[in-house]
């Protein structure tokens, strides 16, 4: 794995990692909300959700747009898509690491 591909792996991952932003993940699922709705429906404190919803859109997961005084956020499927495809690539790795050690190549 690439240095690159790897440090986008870790950021997506780190994201992906906490209930709360996996709750706001799937609330968007039904297309973009205001953060006022998020705050209602998962009972947070502000600071604490703009903390989570930050570290989202640093992993590119949610993108934000303001209208007036409020912002709305959404989904980005491209970046959930790469996230899909890394766990599907380490998968395909695993197996063929695996192949390999039957092989007799590794330190047995």
């Amino acid at each position: 794995m690439s240095d690159r591909r790897l440090g986008t792996a870790a950021g997506l991952f780190h994201a992906l990692s906490d209930e709360t932003r996996l709750a706001v993940l799937e609330m968007l699922r039904g297309g973009e909300r205001c953060v006022c709705e998020l705050q209602d429906e998962l009972d947070a404190a502000q600071s604490r959700l703009s903390f989570h919803l930050k570290v989202l859109k640093d992993a590119g997961l949610v993108r934000d747009r303001k209208e007036g005084r409020w912002s709305y956020y959404s989904l980005v499927p491209a970046t959930l898509a790469l996230a899909h495809d890394e766990v599907r690539l380490l998968a395909t790795e695993g197996r063929q690491r695996r192949h390999l050690k039957v092989l007799g190549d590794c330190c047995a």
